[in-house]
């Protein structure tokens, strides 16, 4: 397989996830003036609907890449989220979407995320779930999902889960959480076809995959049977409580 342009791959994320991530957004009942951070801000998608549902607030975009963010209507900020002098000041949404996982000090980002947030402000954090691989239907998948995991060094690809006690630590509130499946074959509902793609070269140079294993997927994802679950993207939101006896502070 011949590796897919990194654009590519973000654009499947995008694609598969924004109406899971938008729905989430919806139920926070954001104002028009909010102000919002999203974190490892990837293409640009969450944070240009940031920009509409908040004409009259402010929207940051974060990445430490900003090659994909040339065109984004947002405020766009090079920067790495895990650096201690990343101090973003206060926003009534700090957003991060298929980042924490990836970092050694994700838990210590969560937290210094919580305190980003003004009173009534909310945090939304969304990272995979990788199901065992042992559980898939077709063997391929498999051996496929277990060398992906290995590849990705560093990352947690079950740490989500842990989320919601760590914003009640952080001192959150109001804490909630959805989930929704991510689709392998089904044919053009395929999403994993780009990611895995992507992931060819270093999976067979690592040894963790043969090109026949590469085949067979790549056959299966034609077959209108091949259909499987290997991962759930799971949000996890948080609110930031109100001082007692004080109003919410307007934002703009």
């Amino acid at each position: 397989m011949t590796a897919v342009d990194p654009a590519v791959r973000l654009g499947s994320i995008q694609s598969s996830t924004d109406g899971f991530t938008f729905g989430v957004l919806d139920g926070l009942g954001l104002p028009p003036d909010a102000h919002c951070l999203d974190l490892g801000a990837g293409a640009g998608s969450v944070a240009e609907d940031l920009v509409a549902r908040c004409p009259r607030g402010r929207v940051v975009a974060v990445d430490i890449d900003v090659s994909h963010l040339a065109d984004s209507p947002a405020e766009v900020v090079e920067a790495d989220i895990t650096d201690p002098a990343f101090d973003p000041g206060a926003f009534d949404l700090v957003h991060a979407r298929f980042v924490l996982c990836h970092l050694a000090a994700r838990d210590d980002v969560l937290a210094r995320a919580a305190g980003w947030l003004r009173p009534g402000g909310w945090l939304v954090v969304t990272d995979p779930f990788q199901l065992p691989e042992e559980t898939a239907a077709f063997p391929v998948v498999a051996r496929i999902m277990a060398a992906y995991r290995k590849l990705q060094t560093g990352a947690d690809l079950t740490w989500v889960r842990g989320v919601p006690s760590r914003m009640g630590a952080a001192g959150l509130a109001d804490i909630g959480f959805a989930a929704r499946p991510a689709c392998m074959g089904n044919l053009d509902r395929d999403r994993w076809r780009p990611l895995i793609d992507q992931a060819a070269p270093a999976l067979l140079a690592r040894g963790l995959v043969t090109e026949d294993d590469l085949a067979e997927f790549r056959s299966r994802l034609l077959e209108p049977a091949f259909v499987d679950i290997p991962q759930i993207s799971i949000a996890v939101w948080g609110r930031k409580p109100c001082i007692a006896g004080r109003p919410q502070p307007v934002t703009g």
